[in-house]
């Protein structure tokens, strides 16, 4: 489907389209990031626009023990998100499947968890209490993304938060990051609230093109369990 701008704004916050991009997969993906990690660790916006999405995702946290337990998908360096997080109390757990952004989580963040692992079919066999794929999830193609619906909730306690951004339609675009050019794709809103419900969770809130929060669109749900 074509993608036009108003979309790709709020798929790739603060890029732009650039016909002279190469062609890119999802394939893509996790070797640009390994080649370009350091230098999306200096570029990443460290203002921290999320935190009021994050606090709210907190909000609808549960707690089944002395911390709450946050996976991480697509951590990234972990600053600022898991950093802000980890200072709010909870217990952090990161996944990345890119080698040298895995190595800057960890050195980052010490006393946090992290694997080294595509969040495409993981299984981590641990409930955590709050699901977070920001900037991450939206690099998969349209049916990963499909699938990755069973994983957010094999992975989720009772009455976790999920929270994760997405396009404002469905369609692909090319963005870039630093020098590389970046694949990107959306579900329709429509397909994310079937997805959703099919898996047990329930829209607390969503929030297409925030301009508050760059542009991104956000999703933010709980799991019931019932599915």
């Amino acid at each position: 489907m074509p993608v036009g701008r108003t979309h790709l704004r709020a798929c790739l916050p603060k890029a732009r389209v650039t016909p002279k991009c190469k062609p890119m997969t999802p394939d893509d993906i996790i070797p640009t990031y390994a080649r370009i990690a350091p230098q999306w660790a200096r570029l990443r916006n460290r203002s921290l626009m999320e935190k009021r999405w994050l606090d709210r995702m907190l909000d609808y946290t549960p707690l089944h023990g002395k911390r709450r337990r946050i996976l991480d998908l697509g951590c990234g360096s972990g600053r600022p998100i898991a950093s802000y997080l980890m200072e709010r109390g909870a217990h952090v757990t990161g996944v990345d499947a890119a080698v040298p952004m895995v190595d800057l989580f960890a050195a980052n963040l010490p006393h946090a968890t992290v694997h080294h692992d595509d969040m495409r079919g993981l299984a981590l066999g641990v409930p955590f209490d709050a699901i977070l794929a920001w900037d991450s999830f939206f690099h998969l193609s349209a049916d990963d993304q499909r699938a990755m619906f069973a994983t957010f909730a094999a992975h989720a306690a009772p009455r976790a938060a999920l929270m994760f951004t997405s396009g404002d339609a469905a369609g692909e675009a090319i963005g870039k990051i630093g020098t590389e050019a970046v694949y990107h794709a959306s579900l329709s809103p429509a397909q994310y609230e079937d997805c959703l419900a099919k898996h047990g969770f329930e829209v607390i809130k969503y929030t297409p093109n925030d301009p508050s929060c760059g542009d991104h669109t956000i999703w933010l749900a709980r799991f019931t369990g019932r599915y």
